[in-house]
């Protein structure tokens, strides 16, 4: 039954739609679009036996026809999975340009072609018929290949900003490569789209090609990140071509996103201080996950009483250094004789820096039973001591 469950897997995968919220209407469509695929065949059977009795396979062979046709419909709606708006409204207007200057062609073209064909009825229509196609050809071409030159004609497309809801997610390399999103996408925390440019994608690829082994390391961390990101069903991930006329003359990967972002209404989000910069220049909006874990951090007030073990000596004469479970670097006065040991201090200030917060405070003298306990000999008995 292996087969069976391949079978199931894939078949699940292809149905499922990059918009979860909308799937189950998709599945729903498809539903009523077979059964009247089903009725169609069926009235295409009847009519055609009715027709001529004596020969049922013109019957038939209309009941498959029409099957085949809905069939290979629904086939193609569920193989080509990242549908885009810009696509479709480009075949549409293409469609309407070509047939509208095929027709025009055409009258242009009839008083010398009736001449020449004298007449000729099948020949007339015949040759409107390839005027109209080779204008539908060019035109649908065309808006394909400059789809993004011609937003002014697909208002969908142009005012897509003003719709409700979040605005749409750009994901930089380094954020890829440090992970901590995909962490914030199973909270739930993060319910927009984000999107993925070709160019990051592609200089991940680089970085994980590289003949450099931490420089490596860190590149197939990333893909594993958007490998996992792009499995999760509660993240709605999309890659992005970034085929956009703005971006031609650009190859640098941060210019690039920030343009990227600014025409798609988007926000970056980031870990990289300098690209945050260049884009708050260029007034779009930055999520900076470096900020985002800082402000998470827990609140430590002036006079409040910490544990923290100290690891190693501070800069100044005297000084220890520890940390707290979330990384907070704390700075205590007179806590280097205390180094390896667990000590309970009083907080004197807070220091908040773009690399951080950092706690500054001095040895407890009130409750120096835990700097006692994390002690032997003659540092437990000075601690007992102490008044």
């Amino acid at each position: 039954m292996s087969w069976l469950h391949g079978f199931t897997g894939w078949l699940t995968e292809r149905f499922r739609e990059p918009s979860r919220s909308g799937s189950l209407l998709v599945l729903v469509l498809r539903g009523f679009f077979g059964v009247l695929i089903i009725g169609m065949a069926l009235f295409a059977f009847s009519y055609f036996n009715d027709k001529d009795r004596s020969d049922w396979t013109n019957g038939v062979s209309a009941f498959i026809g029409v099957l085949a046709i809905g069939s290979l419909i629904v086939f193609t709606d569920v193989m080509v999975r990242n549908k885009q708006i810009t696509t479709i409204s480009a075949i549409y207007f293409g469609l309407l340009l070509g047939l509208l200057l095929g027709t025009l062609f055409y009258m242009a073209l009839e008083p010398f072609v009736k001449d020449s064909l004298a007449g000729d009825a099948r020949g007339l229509q015949g040759i409107r018929l390839l005027i109209t196609a080779i204008c539908c050809y060019v035109s649908i071409s065309t808006l394909l290949q400059t789809k993004d030159e011609f937003r002014f004609i697909i208002p969908y497309v142009e005012f897509s900003r003003q719709v409700k809801g979040g605005r749409p997610l750009v994901l930089d390399t380094s954020v890829i490569i440090d992970g901590r999103i995909a962490d914030i996408c199973d909270t739930r925390f993060i319910d927009t789209k984000m999107i993925v440019p070709r160019f990051v994608l592609q200089e991940l690829q680089g970085i994980a090609d590289s003949s450099d082994k931490l420089k490596r390391n860190r590149g197939r961390r990333g893909l594993d990140m958007l490998k996992r990101m792009q499995n999760n069903p509660k993240v709605e991930l999309q890659m992005h071509e970034g085929s956009m006329p703005e971006l031609r003359e650009l190859h640098k990967v941060d210019e690039r996103l920030v343009i990227m972002a600014k025409a798609l209404g988007a926000r970056v989000v980031t870990n990289d201080f300098n690209l945050n910069k260049i884009a708050q220049l260029q007034g779009v909006e930055v999520i900076n996950l470096n900020e985002l874990a800082n402000a998470l951090k827990s609140v430590a007030l002036p006079g409040e009483a910490l544990q923290v073990r100290l690891v190693k000596q501070g800069d100044q004469i005297g000084q220890g250094v520890g940390y707290l479970e979330d990384g907070t670097m704390i700075v205590v006065e007179q806590g280097r004789s205390y180094l390896g040991q667990d000590v309970i201090i009083t907080v004197t200030s807070v220091l908040q820096t773009p690399a951080g917060r950092m706690i500054f405070g001095r040895i407890d003298s009130r409750a120096p039973a835990v700097a006692g306990m994390a002690t032997a000999g003659g540092d437990k008995q000075r601690a007992e001591t102490n008044p």
